[in-house]
């Protein structure tokens, strides 16, 4: 880590607009970019240098999962930039497509992008049970 994501850490861990904080549970972050919603700096995409982060984005019916890692042109830029990621899964079902940028980039966080992304893929699906009235005659 440079030192200058050290400071900014030191700056955001203890006060920033986006810890949610409770009783007998850990400090959350509602920051955008953070993959764990967890306050610490594995997972800050506001103090890291390398920061990834997985959302969907919604146009009309459908939903697309983005992943967005910070721009490794400009490294001075504030927005991060984004990429989709591939939503086919490779031969074996254990490996996305398009999560293998992540190995690149943060290979300590490479399982938690690939567990993260098959529960937004799983929440897209929608219950095949209808509901059936009692009232009904049979």
């Amino acid at each position: 880590m440079s030192s200058q994501s050290d400071l900014v850490w030191m700056c955001v861990k203890k006060s920033s607009a986006f810890l949610r904080k409770n009783k007998n549970c850990p400090v959350f972050s509602a920051a955008p970019g953070n993959l764990a919603s967890l306050n610490k700096q594995k997972y800050s995409a506001l103090s890291h240098p390398k920061p990834v982060g997985l959302s969907v984005r919604k146009s009309g019916k459908k939903s697309t999962i983005i992943m967005t890692t910070k721009s490794t042109k400009d490294a001075s830029a504030i927005s991060g930039k984004n990429f989709f990621a591939e939503t086919g899964v490779a031969k074996g079902g254990k490996e996305v497509k398009g999560l293998r940028k992540v190995a690149l980039v943060r290979p300590d966080l490479a399982e938690e992008v690939a567990a993260k992304y098959a529960k937004i893929k799983q929440s897209f699906r929608k219950n095949k049970n209808v509901a059936k009235s009692r009232r009904a005659s049979k």
